[in-house]
């Protein structure tokens, strides 16, 4: 079982591509800084998540948080 997220996958693709180009070096490139910036944005909504069980935000801020992160394919 492959493990390593999609966006990572089709990068590596995109830079093994017999037809390789400058588009798909940039394509590739991007989606492994979404996918960056992906993991720092469920990293954030961690900590948020764990400030709202000790009351420190609202209900529905919490529950925003958890639907993103349950969106992105991680358990809260």
């Amino acid at each position: 079982m492959n493990t390593q997220p999609e966006a990572l996958r089709l990068a590596d693709l995109l830079d093994s591509a017999p037809y390789s180009s400058s588009l798909t070096n940039d394509a590739a490139e991007e989606l492994r800084r979404l996918h960056a910036v992906n993991e720092e944005l469920l990293e954030a909504l961690k900590l948020m998540l764990d400030d709202a069980r000790h009351d420190r935000v609202t209900i529905e801020v919490f529950n925003r948080a958890s639907d993103a992160i349950t969106k992105a394919g991680e358990q809260a």
